[in-house]
């Protein structure tokens, strides 16, 4: 056994470490949704339509998209370490660029770098808690990152509206580009040091769990499209469509956050046990709350029950697909498998926000959650259909 496998192996689980990582994956799920909250004052400050300002997040995704597996296959020798150091340094500054830009076609471009660093960043992330921690850590470790990536989810867009609603958009975007610079260093001083790897993993012509990883990932890009063509532009359909002041709009959204954790501990509870029937449960409550929400937009009395509603049943998805997905792949194909995940998600939250940008110019706001049930009807059908080939009942492995 080698000196670094040695040490692996008998290492305490690093706690400091990867608590540092999972505040910066909320600072990072928190940078592509920055436009979405504060998508009315961008587009009043930079004398664009809305629907332009929600391109930023489609610009944002599909670079991440294009990017992920042939910028993971390049930097493969990389020690993983100083690569999540490098890729949250370029996050980072990228963020702050887009904070000093004085046009549209500026922040278009920062957005692009940005993107380039969320790629790796992410692509990284998900194979590092079993490149870094003995067996028997590697469940702790994983539901660290996930966890981080919920509350980026659940909490990052309606804490950045505050700020941003607080004092301005662009040093909004500033603070949060600082944070992640200093998250950087903080990854290079407490992050467990990882080799990179001298050659490609790929799995075998044998391995049985290439399908059920590309169902995941397909079940993720359509959920995903569905879900960003209408929650892109939900703070302009707060004001616009259910007449919510501007200033209450970033309490909207908490309220929708805090609906999203009550999601996350039921995925991480009683849902864990059955991913493929919690997911099914997660779009269907979805669809019927997102149909009663569009049903009703002026009555508060059932318009806001229905945005708890299905930001609780949404808020479990992701968590559960990432769990399928870390359940099936196998080690030889965990680095790829990954990638492609990465990829598909950002491909449907770019997808899901040029659609929604396209509809939103030609239709208006409110046929967007109507777009977004027809999407996750065709998720849950999915799902379904492929029931054959993803786990129910696999036990989590122990922390």
């Amino acid at each position: 056994m080698s000196g670094a496998r040695q040490e692996r192996a008998t290492a305490p689980f690093p706690y400091a470490g990867f608590l540092v990582l999972a505040s910066v994956i909320v600072l990072a799920v928190a940078t592509e949704g920055l436009p979405t909250g504060l998508l009315p004052e961008m587009s009043t400050s930079l004398g664009v339509p809305r629907p332009d300002v929600g391109m930023l997040v489609t610009v944002y995704a599909l670079t991440v998209a294009v990017a992920s597996i042939p910028l993971i296959r390049l930097t493969r020798s990389w020690p993983r370490h100083l690569l999540l150091t490098a890729a949250t340094i370029e996050l980072g500054a990228s963020v702050v660029l887009s904070a000093i830009m004085p046009g549209y076609g500026g922040l278009v471009v920062a957005r692009v770098l940005g993107g380039l660093g969320h790629a790796v960043f992410w692509a990284t992330i998900g194979a590092y808690s079993g490149h870094a921690l003995r067996p028997e850590h590697v469940a702790r470790g994983v539901a660290i990152t996930l966890g981080g990536a919920t509350v980026g989810f659940v909490l990052g867009l309606p804490l950045t509206t505050a700020v941003g609603h607080a004092i301005g958009w662009r040093p909004a975007f500033a603070a949060v580009g600082a944070l992640l610079l200093l998250g950087a260093g903080l990854i290079r001083r407490f992050l467990p040091r990882v080799a990179g790897s001298s050659a490609t993993s790929s799995p075998s012509a044998r391995d049985r769990t290439v399908v059920p990883v590309l169902i995941v990932c397909l079940l993720a890009l359509v959920a995903m499209t569905g879900h960003y063509a209408f929650y892109t532009y939900i703070a302009a359909y707060a004001r616009d469509v259910l007449t919510v002041p501007p200033a209450a709009v970033a309490a909207l959204l908490l309220m929708n956050g805090v609906a999203g954790a009550v999601g996350l501990v039921c995925a991480g509870s009683f849902l864990a046990a059955r991913p493929h029937t919690g997911i099914v449960l997660g779009l269907s409550v979805s669809v019927a709350a997102i149909g009663l929400l569009a049903s009703a937009p002026r009555a508060p009395w059932i318009a806001l029950p229905a945005m708890f509603l299905w930001s609780m049943a949404f808020g479990v998805l992701p968590t559960l697909m990432q769990t399928l997905l870390l359940r099936e792949s196998s080690s030889s194909f965990r680095d790829t498998g990954n990638a492609i995940y990465t990829a598909t998600f950002n491909i449907g939250i770019g997808g899901g926000a040029l659609v929604g940008a396209l509809l939103y110019a030609a239709v208006g706001l409110g046929s967007l959650p109507w777009l977004d049930v027809g999407v996750l009807v065709l998720s849950a059908v999915l799902v379904v259909a492929a029931s054959g080939r993803l786990p129910t009942t696999r036990p989590v492995p122990a922390s």
